[in-house]
């Protein structure tokens, strides 16, 4: 159980930075420029808007398994094994999902499986 609350710690933690890139684009959405800005493709707010969504998905994931609940630890491996997958997508961020995201999910499946052989 041990292994599942350091994972749950981590996965709420990654989900509270995604949302927390959100409040990056505040002093653009308040007209405090800070010199010139770069067109993006995908828009800023756009890009954001997703962050707070994975990051509350994150955390609703990271709660269910520190409550011990199935469904927590299900949601917590499909949304570490999408971060994993798309970490490439989003470089240079995507070594924290590396990073949080992979530690999280061997910390997940060598609890869920333990020693037991093929």
């Amino acid at each position: 159980m041990k292994r599942y609350k350091i994972a749950a710690i981590l996965i709420i933690v990654h989900g509270i930075i995604e949302i927390g890139g959100f409040f990056s684009l505040l002093p653009l959405w308040f007209g405090l420029e800070q010199g010139e800005w770069v067109p993006f493709d995908p828009p800023p707010a756009d890009v954001a808007i997703v962050g707070v969504i994975w990051g509350v998905i994150r955390i609703i994931g990271g709660v269910g398994l520190l409550k011990n609940l199935k469904w927590g630890l299900a949601l917590s491996v499909i949304v570490c094994t999408i971060a994993i997958a798309k970490m490439i997508d989003v470089l240079p961020f995507g070594i924290m999902d590396g990073i949080l995201g992979g530690t999280a999910l061997i910390l997940m499946l060598t609890q869920y499986f333990g020693k037991k052989s093929l």
